[in-house]
Parts: structure tokens; sequence; C-alpha cells
């Protein structure tokens, strides 16, 4: 494994040089707007030499890499501080769905595009009144001869006014509620009947948009498993979201508290200094649960994982925030990275399964608590 490690670290030092020098650190959250086109050529030299889908299959284009070399990946990834990724959601998320879900057409035709990043994905799973309870999604998808026409709207939609297609979780059964009668398309979003409004964020950046379907279509054989077994499929794709790359993310984390404990150092207050150590404390416990059940699929590990990073992470923000004091609430030409990181850490705790619903999963489902009331 340290072969495989310093042979990673070596490649990205002397990739990330050049052309490609200026992209170190950019495009993080709530920062991605910064040089899209320079780090699409990036992610497209990655995937050239053969490090874009490290822990896909061999037969399906990727490295075929065992969980703990994609873990050193995506540990050295970011410790190289490389540029954040614009293929993340087909990549990360469509990929191994269409792997593991998806029939061996749908596999030919959508995996080379994805691991040459030469297609980017969007996924349409949030609704107004289907945030974090995917079971209460309205949009349809009625057949109509040889294709499917959606009609109903999509929020939080990251990187839709980029994607050239979408993975859309639509009611296909007239008549189901919750669960039942869900089918995952795959939409092509340059059609009529699809309009893309970005959402402004507390961060004056749009990564997130509304997407609307009026009419849109997409093929009848584009149905991601069997037509009704959505849900299975989305469940499969959001324990796909809190994988191995995760690892990597608390690289990210651990780099932005080292740097926030030097800037405390000349903080004489005695509360700054606890909470350092706290958050050095909950860094520690997040890095050993996130080794200790990596690849359990048991019922509840990847809901801990999401409430242990996203309460850590929105805190670490309030941290920078006291750690700042007064000068942290002025901007002058635009917010610093501490601003930036307390403003964007906020949506932590919501998007991906928010704290609520993922503390009423580990209630109900794993320790066998009455179920909440519902309307």
């Amino acid at each position: 494994m340290a072969d495989f490690r310093a042979r990673i670290r070596s490649w990205l030092a002397e990739n990330l040089s050049g052309e490609f020098a200026s992209l170190r650190g950019l495009g993080g959250p709530g920062r991605e707007h910064e040089a899209f086109g320079e780090r699409l050529a990036w992610e497209r030299h990655l995937a050239a030499a053969g490090w874009a889908c490290v822990g896909w299959p061999v037969e399906h284009g990727g490295r075929g890499a065992t969980l703990t070399e994609q873990v050193v990946f995506h540990e050295e990834y970011a410790r190289a501080d490389a540029p954040a990724k614009v293929s993340h959601l087909g990549q990360e998320l469509l990929g191994p769905t269409l792997i593991a879900f998806g029939t061996p057409e749908q596999q030919r035709r959508f995996l080379p595009g994805i691991a040459a990043v030469e297609d980017l994905w969007c996924q349409g799973y949030s609704e107004p009144g289907a945030g974090s309870d995917l079971a209460a999604v309205a949009t349809t998808a009625t057949l109509e001869g040889d294709d499917w026409v959606l009609r109903g709207q999509k929020v939080w939609t990251s990187l839709a006014h980029v994607a050239g297609w979408c993975f859309v979780l639509a009611r296909t059964e007239p008549g189901s509620r919750r669960h039942h009668g869900l089918s995952c398309l795959l939409v092509p979003m340059d059609q009529p009947g699809i309009e893309v409004r970005p959402i402004r964020q507390l961060t004056g950046t749009s990564e997130f948009n509304e997407v609307f379907f009026d009419g849109a279509r997409t093929a009848r054989d584009l149905v991601v498993g069997e037509p009704g077994d959505g849900w299975r499929v989305a469940m499969g794709t959001l324990a796909f979201e809190r994988g191995v790359a995760t690892l990597g993310q608390q690289v990210g984390f651990r780099r932005e508290l080292e740097t926030l404990t030097e800037l405390a150092a000349s903080c004489d207050d005695p509360l700054v200094a606890e909470r350092i150590d706290r958050a050095w404390v909950g860094l520690e416990v997040m890095r050993a649960h996130a080794i200790r059940t990596l690849g359990d699929p048991a019922p509840g590990v990847a809901e801990v994982s999401k409430l242990v990073w996203a309460n850590w992470h929105r805190s670490l923000g309030e941290l920078a925030m006291l750690v700042r004091g007064a000068v942290g609430l002025v901007t002058e030409g635009g917010l610093d990275e501490w601003q930036r990181l307390y403003l964007f850490s906020r949506a932590d705790t919501i998007y991906g399964g928010s704290n609520e619903i993922q503390r009423n999963i580990i209630a109900e489902r794993v320790l066998g608590l009455p179920r909440e009331a519902r309307p």
C-alpha cells in the first residue's frame, strides 16, 4: 500500500504543475464557480491517466482499486490540495449506481462518457415538498409510446446549469404513495420542456438550481432498474454518496482545523482553546468511525456518519467566527475563507439528508422506536 500511496502522491505532484498549478485549492464548497473550464480540463487529464474512477471495475473503465486503495487515493488527492471535481455526481454517484443496477446497454452507453469526463450529470431528487423526505416525490413520468414524459419540479439540483444529463426520481405509477411507484430515469437536459433557474446562495454563488420539467422526454429504456423500483435504486445511490470519498473530505477538514488553530494562537479566551481541543477530538472520532465502518452496509451506519461530519463541520464554521471576533462580521470586496466556511457549512446538516431525517431513520429502522406521526 505504501507503493500505491507513493505512486499517486508522485503523480499529483508532477501533474499539478504548469497549466494546472494555479488550480490548487479551487472549487470547494461555496466556490464551485472558480475556474470551471480549467478544472474540467484537469479532470480529463486525470481520466486520461487512469485516475478518474479508481474504484470502478476494470471492465467498466476503472482501476479496480480495493477499498483501502480508494481511501489512499482520496486522501492523497485532498493532501495535494487538488481542485474540487466537477464530475463528482457522475463518477461517485451515478456511475456506481449503473454498475450495480443498470442494464448492460445502459452501462455501455453511459459509463465511458462519465469515466472520460465527457458527460456531466446532475441529480434530480429533492423537490419543494420533498427535500430529505424523498418518499414524498411528486414529479411524474408518464409512458407515452416509446417515451417517458416528465412533469414536475426539482430543487437544490447541484450543477444542473452545466450538466448534459440528469438522473431523476419520478413517480411512474399513478395513485402510488410514499416509496411505492417511483422510478429512476436518465433524462437529457438539452431539450424543450426543461427550464433551469439558478438559486443564489448565502455565499453569493449559484451552484444550486431549480429545474422545471414540463413535457420533457426520455426514452422508454432509460429506467435504472425496473419501473417502480426507484426507491431501492435511490437508496443505493445515497449509499454510494457516503462512501470512501468522505475520507478525503476529512483531510480537507483537518487542514481547515490546523489553519484555524494557528489563527487562534494569539487568542487568550479559554473557551476558544477548549473548543479547539474538542474539534480535534471530534475529528479523530470521525476518522476512526469512518475507517471502522468502511464498506459496512448495516442499517444506520451511513446515517450516523452523515450526522457526525455534518455537525462537526457546522460547528467548525461557528468556531471560526468566534476566533475572528468582530472582524468576521465585516466584508471587504467579498467573503474571506472563514466567512465562506461559516455560511456554507450551515447547509451541511441539510443537504444529503437533513439531521432530522437521519435521526428518524436511526430511531425507527435501527432502534425500533415508534414512528414519528406523519400527515
